[in-house]
């Protein structure tokens, strides 16, 4: 089957809900669109894919995007993979959605407020994280736990991101001690210029994404 990599027209979800594109990371050098469509296009939902790619040096970026043809189809994919082996290595699927905050402020990028999340359970992923938090704050932008780069492995911590800085001061104080996987949390404000750079680089590309 020849892989898909492109695709011939624009998709600009406005929610949440018509979102059918998974960012998937910690991807190995080695990692190709062939890879991940070998990964993928069994289920015969598959769009296209790409992967990231440094503009100077031509090297992958470490992840990239998959695109669905519908949002359960994604949903189906990022339930069903996020947290199993890769095919062939010992590695882990990291998915996750590809974007946060669609349609709300979605010109002002600066609005954005983040929690730290400690103790943190060595399964807890992206997505469960997310979802943890989105179950009771609607605002919630995305959330990222911090992994060792050399072995793909939580480091027991993470951040969350908000849209409403109401909602992130009352997460702040109604989350702490609740129990995210088999562990309680322990939350805390997030210090912006160092400890969330690197998440909040991360994510600029996801919500920013569009497939040429």
């Amino acid at each position: 089957m020849a892989t898909i990599t492109g695709t011939q027209h624009h998709h600009h979800p406005t929610s949440l809900e018509e979102v059918r594109t998974l960012w998937i990371g910690d991807l190995q050098f080695w990692v190709d669109e062939s890879y991940l469509n070998s990964c993928f296009a069994h289920t015969g939902e598959l769009v296209s894919i790409k992967i990231i790619r440094n503009k100077i040096t031509g090297q992958p970026e470490g992840y990239g995007f998959v695109e669905f043809v519908s949002h359960q189809a994604a949903e189906r994919i990022l339930q069903t993979y996020n947290g199993t082996t890769m095919p062939g290595t010992d590695q882990m699927f990291r998915l996750n959605w590809a974007s946060f905050g669609i349609g709300e402020r979605r010109n002002d990028p600066g609005l954005e407020h983040s929690i730290f999340v400690g103790d943190l359970a060595p399964d807890v992923t992206d997505y469960l994280l997310q979802e943890t938090f989105r179950a009771h704050y609607p605002s919630v932008r995305g959330a990222k736990v911090v992994t060792d780069p050399n072995t793909g492995r939580s480091k027991g911590y993470g951040f969350v991101k908000f849209a409403d800085e109401m909602e992130r001061n009352r997460a702040m104080t109604e989350m702490n001690g609740v129990y995210c996987s088999t562990r309680a949390m322990r939350i805390s404000a997030a210090t912006p210029k160092k400890t969330t750079a690197g998440f909040q680089q991360q994510y600029a590309v996801a919500k920013g994404h569009s497939f040429p």
